[in-house]
């Protein structure tokens, strides 16, 4: 069994015996810290690039538009020029564009705003970008549980997942992945309002910020309750510093829901009913299903075929992977807000009776469910460890590679 967090985490004072000495270094600061971090998962997202360079050279095949802009990324870089429609045929099959969240394209629109370029070339920055600070915030969130190695390897893992070829795309999961793990960091840090700041934002990135949401709120009423049983008796009149403590709590708590709501309750008002948002992800084809959907896709995929196509066969690995690491997340006791987090976003991916073939991407903020084999990686021998990051990240870049240019379609 693994530490816990609150004993990874905990600072020890000196002993007031300790000879006197050479006054100790500064701790490094923690952006010193991630360097090896950022530039282990540069490093792999470069070696990516340059497979697909190549491979789209092969082809005849420029790399910008594959990256800046294709599939998702024009419906975004749509709403930053355009914004949103104007009208919605609830009979109708037409996809709406109210289904994207605004955070993303109206950060594009404001980038392009004040520097120059096309905001395609302002999108794929900008989410390249955000994927350097997610990076450093898994690497903040594994450093504050199990040290600076776990937290390295952890950001790389991250970096060369198979689909991981979407962090330096026109898209959002970025974006929502440098929000959710900051925002998980600060909960860690003690840092409530901070925490629902962030899961404010990240509400308004994807339809996936209601994971975050249950995170933040999940571990404050956790929090306030623990309070509450520890709370001493009061034996004086004066101010309790507690109290500080429990406003700062619940301000998080009530921020965190603020951005998802605002979209959702935007588009209902939108449009005149309440369930506006669900209509509009019903003409996208999305709807749950508690998972049938899913389990009969997967069957199909796995079983049948004499040649499956190799795209929805990963997708349907990452899936039945994630689930695991899972099951494995939870044995090893991660922290409250982690395992809400991931095991509501998994719920919403599994769940959902839609479309199949982007579930992999979905899951790409799900970080905390590499916890797992960052631990077993970063005990393991320097030798397996190389080998082991090694063989992922040249994974990746295949698979990277493969689904933008011979899989064809939207990841």
């Amino acid at each position: 069994m693994f530490p816990s967090a609150s004993r990874t985490a905990a600072v020890t004072a000196p002993a007031a015996s300790a000879p006197p000495g050479p006054a100790a270094r500064p701790a490094p600061s923690l952006p010193r810290r991630a360097g090896p971090a950022l530039l282990g998962y540069t490093a792999v997202r470069l070696l990516g690039t340059l497979v697909m360079l190549k491979w789209a050279h092969l082809q005849h095949r420029g790399l910008w538009p594959l990256l800046a802009n294709r599939w998702d990324s024009r419906w975004y870089l749509g709403i930053a020029d355009h914004g949103y429609a104007e009208t919605f045929d609830v009979s109708g099959f037409n996809e709406s564009n109210l289904a994207f969240f605004p955070l993303y394209p109206v950060l594009v629109k404001g980038v392009a705003g004040v520097t120059p370029g096309s905001r395609a070339s302002v999108g794929l920055v900008v989410a390249a970008g955000c994927s350097l600070l997610a990076a450093w915030g898994i690497y903040a969130v594994g450093e504050r549980l199990y040290g600076r190695r776990v937290g390295t390897v952890l950001a790389v893992l991250w970096g060369a997942t198979p689909v991981a070829a979407i962090q330096w795309m026109g898209y959002t999961e970025s974006l929502f992945t440098a929000l959710a793990a900051w925002s998980l960091y600060a909960v860690l840090a003690d840092r409530w309002v901070m925490a629902g700041a962030l899961c404010l934002l990240a509400g308004l990135t994807r339809p996936t910020g209601l994971a975050l949401v249950a995170g933040v709120c999940v571990s404050a009423v956790v929090a306030l309750w623990r309070l509450r049983r520890t709370a001493p008796v009061p034996i004086s009149t004066e101010p309790d510093p507690g109290r500080g403590r429990v406003r700062r709590i619940v301000l998080g708590a009530v921020l965190a829901p603020l951005g998802w709501l605002a979209y959702v309750g935007w588009v209902g008002l939108r449009l005149g009913r309440a369930d506006g948002y669900y209509a509009v992800q019903r003409q996208w084809d999305n709807q749950w299903d508690g998972g049938k959907q899913t389990l009969r896709t997967m069957r199909d995929t796995l079983m049948y075929p004499a040649h499956p196509q190799l795209f929805l066969v990963v997708v349907s690995l990452v899936l039945i992977a994630s689930a695991a690491l899972f099951l494995l997340c939870l044995f090893d006791r991660q922290p409250l807000p982690l395992l809400v987090f991931s095991g509501v976003l998994l719920l919403i991916v599994l769940g959902s009776g839609g479309v199949y073939f982007p579930r992999a991407r979905f899951l790409l903020p799900g970080f905390p469910l590499l916890l797992p084999l960052a631990l077993a990686i970063a005990r393991a021998h320097r030798r397996v460890a190389v080998l082991s990051l090694s063989a992922a990240a040249l994974g990746s870049a295949y698979f990277g590679a493969y689904m933008t240019l011979v899989y064809g379609g939207p990841p």
